[in-house]
Formats: structure tokens, sequence, C-alpha cells
């Protein structure tokens, strides 16, 4: 057995047996995997030497995150939640930068030690707050939305300040190399930007239709996508985190979206497993030296300080308290990349060794906390909700405009799987009565010409659990299936339970057999339309025949 398996296979069973260990003390999976990465990684038993490998499967892990990000943010997202993003996100940069420097000047450390580390305090981890949020399913959240708006724009300062590192380390100085790094990024983001509207108006659109034919087909398209956009955007002197984000975001507004996040939730979950281990095993604990007590002062600011930064940047932009404390909950613990910038800062000699000893506790310490803090937000928010007044205008004006302009489609009160000839038929008369109905198929032609002609269609698989949970099920009065076998409807059933949906679940079967199935496995009501049609037919000549002569 290769040596690299070997290793795999055994991390895999001892992230396995911590995770268990973890949910049966109900604490959070994503640090019982950081735990095991510093248990087998250079700083605990060094058991796996297989960096290379587990580097590049988290890597991976992380595009597809970030590539999920951009598969839910849609134009009209980005031009509601992006002005804010963009004023938060700034917002709370220059403010923990400034309170930050002075704080650790106060500490009695020099300037570019003060400077390093205070830029490090602003990177949150976008990867660990997009987990968590998922996980919640709070993603599609206002707060949500808001939250994944200014991480982004936090992971462009890190490219920037990456970029004028990089530009500092070749050599030069003086305001001709700040030049030259912002005309760089300038161009860069330009021909980015000229590039991804050629591909969205152009390219992308026929290429979808053409991978949808095949559910496989557009699955390993949209990591193909993925991936390569993030080779690319590193390639263009970003970062993969970046490429992969806008390989998803020019996706977004096509109509395979939510089946393609769907059936990617699962592997993104398996290959973050890598992207946790692999940052507890790369955490340096060599280096932490006397730093303790700083490190509890900057964790306390980072917990407390940021999170109060952008409530009140969001106050003063028209939000509710409560929207900017579940927003600004996201902003409480720093990033890995937090720890490569100082690392980066003392291969150029910059700093000294104990500051990264400094940011590597900050680290450990905020991801922890804030974990908790993430995940227990609602009673959190709770307790302090009578204190947090004073992060909210009299009239929040900004977010009552956000909630005017939310998408009108009226909520389903039939939901039909299955867009065959009966299933069509049936969506047509029914919008004809003036009942809310939607339809559900996974053949991209059929979802196409019926958005065309304006009826309420998603394209997706309706065995993927995953997929259920994206549909308005909730108000469904009747959840309808059309789709032809037994096999498919068994699964179908089955999600639907998973899903907890209360609309009556009714089947169209050809034959008794199956409509048997359907009850045992707890369809409310089963229709056979070739059975009801001899019914109705009978019916109608029986009538005809016993009617009055000359009245037919």
């Amino acid at each position: 057995m290769p040596e690299p398996f070997a290793e795999l296979a055994l991390l895999l069973l001892i992230a396995a047996a911590v995770g268990a260990l973890a949910v049966r003390l109900r604490q959070p999976v994503l640090i019982a995997y950081i735990v095991v990465g510093i248990t087998v990684g250079p700083a605990g038993l060094e058991l796996v030497k297989a960096h290379d490998q587990i580097d590049l499967l988290a890597q991976v892990g992380v595009a597809v995150l970030l590539f999920l990000v951009g598969l839910k943010l849609d134009l009209p997202h980005v031009r509601h939640i992006g002005p804010v993003a963009l004023a938060t996100g700034l917002g709370q940069l220059a403010f923990t930068i400034a309170i930050g420097f002075i704080l650790i000047l106060a500490m009695g450390r020099d300037v570019l030690t003060a400077l390093y580390v205070a830029v490090a305090l602003t990177f949150s981890s976008t990867i660990i707050i997009i987990k968590l949020l998922s996980d919640k399913r709070e993603l599609d959240s206002l707060h949500g939305r808001i939250a994944v708006g200014f991480l982004i724009v936090q992971d462009i300062a890190v490219v920037v300040a990456m970029m004028a590192m990089s530009a500092l380390r070749s050599g030069g100085n003086g305001e001709a190399t700040w030049f030259i790094v912002a005309q760089s990024i300038g161009m860069r983001v330009l021909a980015a930007t000229l590039v991804l509207y050629a591909l969205m108006r152009y390219v992308l659109p026929p290429l979808t239709r053409l991978m949808a034919r095949s559910q496989e087909l557009l699955l390993i398209f949209a990591i193909a996508w993925g991936t390569t956009l993030a080779a690319l955007g590193e390639w263009a002197g970003f970062s993969k985190e970046a490429g992969a984000f806008l390989a998803g975001f020019s996706l977004a507004s096509t109509p395979f979206r939510d089946a393609v996040g769907a059936r990617l939730t699962g592997i993104r979950d398996f290959l973050l497993l890598f992207f946790f281990i692999d940052l507890g095993a790369k955490l340096d604990f060599s280096t932490l030296g006397g730093e303790i007590w700083p490190a509890v002062v900057l964790s306390l600011f980072v917990l407390i300080g940021n999170p109060l930064i952008v409530m009140a940047i969001m106050a003063y932009m028209g939000y509710r308290k409560r929207t900017g404390f579940m927003a600004g909950l996201t902003v409480a613990q720093i990033s890995e990349f937090s720890i490569i910038f100082v690392a980066m800062g003392i291969s150029l000699g910059h700093v000294g060794a104990d500051a990264l000893g400094l940011t590597t506790l900050v680290g450990v310490a905020t991801i922890a906390l804030s974990t908790y803090m993430i995940l227990y937000s609602q009673p959190l928010y709770e307790r302090l909700a009578p204190w947090l007044g004073v992060f909210e205008r009299r009239i929040p004006h900004r977010e009552l405009a956000v909630e005017r302009h939310k998408p009108s489609e009226a909520l389903p009160r039939v939901v039909i799987f299955g867009l065959g000839r009966y299933g069509e038929h049936l969506l047509s008369r029914l919008k004809q009565n003036g009942v809310a109905t939607m339809g559900v198929d996974f053949d991209p032609e059929t979802v196409l010409r019926l958005r065309r002609r304006g009826y309420s269609v998603r394209f997706g698989d309706g065995e993927d659990a995953a997929f259920l949970e994206t549909l308005p099920l909730a108000t469904a009065e009747w959840i309808v299936t059309t789709l032809p076998t037994w096999d498919v409807n068994r699964t179908l059933l089955h999600a639907l339970k998973e899903t907890k949906v209360s609309g009556c679940i009714t089947g169209v079967v050809g034959d008794e057999a199956h409509g048997q199935a359907l009850r045992v496995a707890g369809a409310a009501r089963v229709i056979n339309p070739f059975l009801d049609a001899a019914d109705h037919a009978a019916q109608m000549i029986t009538d005809a025949l016993n009617a009055p002569e000359g009245s037919l």
C-alpha cells in the first residue's frame, strides 16, 4: 500500500473518531478537525508526512467552497448588498488597523511589528465563516449575504497586501513602487472584468445547457470550471480563492445553480476536512515565547472590538441591531492568511519570530471561541439585545429598503416534480386556474422553454435531498410527482420525509403496482391517468346513452 494512501486512510480514521467524539460532546466538528491537525502534525505526534497531498486536497476544498459562495450571489443580490459590503469591509479594515496599531505600540512593540500585526488582525477566515453559516443555513439570510460581501472585500485586501509585499521584495521603494503595484492591480481587475462579462454573456449560457443534459457531466463541469478559474486567478496575480469565487458568480444567474450547489455540498464538506487538518498542522507553536498576555489582550480586541466596529458601521448605514450583531460576529476571529501574512514579513526581514508567535496564539484563540459565538449567535443575541439599542437607528431605512426589494415570486401552493406531457399540462392548467404552482425537472431544455413562457420552474434532481432543501416546500399544500418509475419515486419520497414537508404528497402512476408502492411509502393520494380517463369516458358514454333521444 503506498505510504501517502495509508497516511490519508489513517488521517480519515482519526478525524472520524475525533469528530464522533466532538458530536457526542456537542462540540463543533470544525474545532475537532483543527485539533486533529495539531495532534498529527509537526507540533504533535508527527504521524503524517504526506503534507503535499493533504495541502492539494485542502486547496481544492477551498476552491469548491468559494465556488459555492459565488454561486449564491447573483447580480440582483450584488446590486443590493454590494455597497454596504464594500463600506463595511473597508470601514472595518481601517478601524481595526488604526486601533490595533495603537494597542500594539502601547505593548512596547516597534512600529513595523505593530503595523504587520494590526493588519493581520483585520483578516477574518472566509472559509471557516462560510462553512459555519452554511451549516446553520444562514448564507441566504440578509446578515449572511452582507457578511460574505465584506469577507470577499477582506480577501481582496489580502491579495493587495501580498502583491505589495512581493513588489517590495523584488526591490525598489518609494512612490514609484506603489504606483506600479496599483497600476498592475487595476489593469488585472479590468481585464478580469471584461473576460468574465464576455464569458457570462456569450459562452456560459449555451455551454451550461449542453452540460446540463447529464447530471454527472454538469457536476464534473462545475468542479472543472471552479478549479480552472481558481488556477487562472492565481496565475493572474490574484488568488485561487478569488478565481473560484468568480467562477461560481459567473454561473449564479443560470437556472442550474441550485442543482449544482446541491450536488457539490457533500464534496465540499469532505475536502474541507483536509483544509482544517492542514490548518492545524501548520500552526507553529515553537515561537510562542512570552506572548501569552499580549495574545489575550489582542484576542479580546478581535472577539469584542471587531464585531462592535461592524455593528457601529452597519447601524450608521441604517441596519437593525440584530443584523449588525449577526454580521459582526463573523469578524470575531483572524484568518489563516493572517499567519501567512506575518510569516512573509519575517521572510522579508521586517519583523521577528515573536510577531508570528503572537499572531498564531491570537489565531488559535479567536478561531476556537468565535466558532462557538457564531453557532450560538441567537441565544447570545437574546441575552445582549437590551444593551445593543445604541447600534440601531430609530428607522433602519436601508434594511427596510432591502426588504422592499425582495423577489416578488409567489410562494407555491403546489409543487410538481416531472414536467413531461402530463406534468406540463397540469402545471399549465393550475396556472390558468390562478393556483401558484412551481415545476421541477432535470431536462434543461424543458426548464428553459417553460421559463420563457412565464412559468415558475426549477432545474434539479428530485432525488437529491440537498436540492429539495433549496425549494420553498414549506408553503406547498400539494406535492405531485409525475416521475415515471418506482425507484425514482421511492428516493424522492424518502428525501421529502427528510425535509419534513407537510403538504399532501400525490403520485401519478401508470399501473396499479406502482400506485400501491407509493401508498405504502407514504403518498396520501394516487392518480392513475389511464384509469381515471377510462372512468370519465365510461361515465360520459353512459350519460349520453341514458339521455333523452335528441338531446345529444
